[in-house]
């Protein structure tokens, strides 16, 4: 595209006055208008002839593969020319909703610059395009190019926060501030007796097998491992629905990385899977450390979405491709108990083989609306309401408990650590 640069504009319309001026002066020379802007009309056209045409600038990209929700990243541009490049070329970065390029319009130094990349919220993030213009020798014309380049960028939950959290949790002195150690040594699972020698823990002699053999016996435990716990997470209406300033589903999200980093530590292995009016993803199971960089990847890919939860298809499928007994845990939210039927009929499909955790995102400004001091007429209404909420809230959790689902109710700020401590409780049921 070739379209006239502001020099050409004021040019051409400096004309006008001058010919006026003159035309005052002598009638005849009114035709100098015509010929001054045939004159920049001529120079104009020369202009866009002299410089390098859109077709021979070759573009080079370098951005990230993911960026995480509270950092940003930046993506490096350089283009250069097959003839003489133009003496100033302007970028700017096309993005979809999910990214924000800074700053909109790049002045390149030698062919080349950097954009900086902020993430706005978390999913797939991708830069679209690429824009560029440049002048001719003249200044006369822009020439602008538009390079499709549809480049993805996962846009993830802030890794670090996960990180400093798991590891805090993970700790044996952290863990043991939070969960009662019911295990000995470093595990639950007898394994052998072994004949104790220097400095032990009093409570793994086996005081009986000593007496037998006259010397002192203690007991091993080997950790158990390998355990299979799959994070479901709904990505319907529902779930988009902030709370404290945060979407459900990010609440979610966060806390399924935060418990899968601490389980692939422990040697369990983890998947996650999404789900709304039908499944989404399933990462499959993965083990190892190095596992949690492939799922924070794939986290990205569970979108927020303005259709109704169908559980029956969601949870139909997790239950067909669970080949063994797992721990489930899902994450879910519901307004009242008639949008709740279906989703429990189908989660105590699956309790009947699999160990399942439900987590129930506590909404502590509807509790506040039930508690408040009722001053006008819409407060009562707005009360009662709640309280109905809170009442139909409270049936659920209770007969998905009788079903044997074990439920996790906590504030939104507490689910992480909530769910690492529900996970090191439950891991032995499997």
């Amino acid at each position: 595209m070739i379209y006239p640069t502001r020099r050409a504009i004021v040019l051409s319309a400096a004309g006008a006055p001058a010919a006026l001026a003159a035309g005052l002066i002598a009638p005849d020379w009114w035709a100098a208008a015509g010929g001054w802007i045939a004159l920049i009309l001529s120079l104009t056209l020369i202009d866009a002839l002299l410089g390098p045409a859109g077709g021979e600038a070759q573009v080079d990209l370098a951005a990230p593969d993911r960026i995480g929700i509270a950092g940003a990243g930046e993506a490096r541009v350089s283009v250069t020319f097959d003839r003489s490049a133009p003496p100033r070329v302007t970028l700017a970065v096309e993005t979809n909703e999910r990214l924000m390029a800074a700053p909109e319009r790049l002045q390149l130094m030698g062919g080349a610059g950097a954009v900086r990349l902020t993430p706005v919220r978390r999913g797939q993030g991708e830069i679209t395009a690429l824009w560029l213009r440049w002048t001719g020798p003249f200044g006369l014309v822009w020439k602008q190019r538009r390079e499709t380049v549809r480049r993805a960028i996962a846009v993830t939950p802030n890794v670090d926060a996960v990180r400093s959290e798991a590891v805090r949790l993970f700790s044996r002195q952290a863990l043991a501030g939070v969960k009662v150690q019911l295990d000995i040594g470093e595990g639950a699972d007898f394994h052998a007796l072994r004949e104790l020698t220097g400095a032990t823990d009093s409570r793994a002699i086996d005081w009986k097998q000593s007496a037998r053999h006259l010397k002192l016996l203690g007991k091993e435990f080997r950790v158990e491992a390998n355990h299979p716990i799959v994070f479901a997470i709904d990505g319907g209406r529902q779930m988009c629905e902030p709370l404290d300033g945060v979407a459900r589903l990010d609440l979610a999200v966060n806390a399924a990385l935060l418990a899968a980093f601490v389980s692939l530590r422990l040697g369990d292995r983890a998947a996650l899977f999404g789900f709304d009016s039908r499944p989404r993803l399933y990462t499959g199971l993965m083990a190892g450390v190095t596992a949690f960089e492939r799922l924070r990847r794939l986290s990205a890919s569970l979108d927020y979405g303005p259709e109704e939860t169908n559980y029956t298809f969601g949870l139909t499928e997790l239950a067909g491709r669970l080949k063994r007994r797992s721990f489930v845990v899902i994450f879910t939210d519901f307004s009242d108990t008639a949008t709740a039927e279906l989703m429990i009929e189908n989660i105590g499909r699956l309790v009947r083989r699999h160990l399942v955790l439900f987590v129930v995102f506590r909404d502590a400004e509807l509790e506040a609306i039930a508690e408040r001091e009722p001053k006008t007429a819409d407060d009562i209404s707005r009360a009662v309401t709640a309280a109905a909420l809170l009442r139909g809230r409270d049936l659920v959790i209770e007969r998905l408990r009788r079903l044997g689902v074990h439920v996790l109710d906590t504030p939104p700020n507490r689910i992480g650590p909530a769910l690492v401590t529900a996970y090191l409780e439950h891991r032995s049921g499997l």
